[in-house]
């Protein structure tokens, strides 16, 4: 079951909130729906290239707060603001109520698993070897702090006929664990060959109530290429061993 559903979903009222906050009826609920995919999908394209990792939407009234959480804010901006000056005037175009538009930084890019896999998105775009791009990413997150990471390739990968998966992992990453925190991202990179599928698990730690307890993971051992194997000594070959290896018998001449 871990495999077959959203880490994010799965955890909704456990440790992770919903990314559209607001309550309607039944007869506004489908407008409003039709909105929030509206206003993702105009900031995406307008911003979509600062690295977006997260689109929160709260409604009141007929007020609609919008918060995007970027790695670069300053390319959301804009210089003097001018940039999300234009977003906001489309967005209230768009919908005819009065739109709020707030930037928030991600803390750290490298620990988001929506920004993983954009990553790994724009290399494979640009044709980067897929094993390198994706190896490079599960050392660039661990380093970061993360306590494990897995990350999911799927399509034609290399341009070959048949498309498979391949996926790399390191640490920890628990998939039922509900106390689990877990960063989950998806992304599609459209290559010459098809489109190719990417999926990023960060695992964080786990929380128990309000306090985050650090997961237990083992130190890993850190292989030196450096360092020299331990050879067995060779054996000292006897001075009266034959040609094939027999001990033989040196007779003393008197």
């Amino acid at each position: 079951m871990g495999n077959k559903i959203n880490p994010l979903g799965f955890r909704l009222g456990v440790n992770k909130v919903a990314s559209a906050r607001w309550y309607a009826g039944t007869a506004d609920y489908p407008r409003l729906l039709t909105e929030d995919e509206k206003i993702r999908g105009l900031i995406h394209k307008e911003v979509g290239h600062a690295g977006i990792a997260r689109i929160d939407i709260e409604r009141a009234a007929h007020n609609v707060n919008v918060t995007v959480f970027t790695a670069k804010p300053g390319v959301v901006i804009g210089r003097g603001g001018e940039a999300i000056k234009g977003l906001r005037a489309q967005l209230d175009k768009m919908i005819g109520g009065t739109v709020a538009v707030n930037v928030q930084e991600v803390p750290n890019a490298n620990t988001n698993g929506m920004l993983v896999a954009q990553r790994i998105r724009d290399q494979l775009e640009r044709r980067f070897a897929f094993r390198r791009a994706m190896k490079q990413a599960v050392q660039r997150t661990m380093e970061s702090g993360a306590k494990g990471v897995k990350i999911r390739c799927s399509g034609r990968l290399g341009g070959s006929e048949q498309a498979r998966p391949e996926w790399y992992s390191d640490g920890r990453v628990p998939l039922q664990t509900l106390r689990a925190d877990i960063d989950y991202g998806t992304a599609e990179a459209k290559t010459a060959y098809g489109i190719v599928g990417v999926k990023a698990w960060v695992f964080h730690g786990e929380i128990v109530g309000d306090k985050q307890r650090q997961a237990a993971v083992l130190p890993r051992v850190k292989e030196d290429d450096d360092k020299k194997k331990r050879r067995r000594p060779a054996r000292r070959r006897d001075r009266d061993q034959g040609p094939g290896g027999r001990r033989t018998r040196v007779r003393k001449e008197r």
